[in-house]
């Protein structure tokens, strides 16, 4: 089910974005750890379901919630989102074929008027004297 979550072109754009995980002690390496793909796809299946970490099935998926909720943590800390959005803006968005047109937004300091502007504050109240 991995590869139904994460496709190979989903990966081969993440996978140089991540950050290289640190090399095993030799004494006592303690597990092996998940592959990033396998916890991509626990964090695929999260977004795509709306199920709590706790709920996801790692049999289907490969990893559990938390694991892959851990990965999320770490490679949030190490910035890799913003750098896939970069990346993939660049790649959408061509600005050779591009054009931005500002004539719809109002100028904020002042910029020429056209025509005259109407009173709107408040008539004075007549004295009571």
């Amino acid at each position: 089910m991995t590869t139904d979550l994460v496709l190979d072109e989903l990966w081969g754009r993440i996978a140089p974005l991540l950050p290289e995980r640190p090399a095993r002690r030799h004494r006592h390496p303690g597990r092996l750890p998940v592959p990033d793909r396998t916890a991509l796809a626990g964090i695929v299946y999260v977004l795509r379901t709306g199920v709590a970490w706790r709920d996801v099935p790692s049999q289907s998926v490969g990893c559990s919630g938390v694991t892959a909720w851990r990965r999320l943590r770490d490679w949030t800390e190490a910035g890799v989102w913003p750098r896939l959005h970069a990346a993939l803006l660049t790649e959408l968005l061509d600005m050779d074929d591009c054009a931005i047109d500002g004539s719809h937004i109002r100028a904020l300091k002042g910029g020429p008027m056209s025509g005259r502007r109407r009173w709107t504050a408040a008539a004075p109240v007549p004295s009571t004297m």
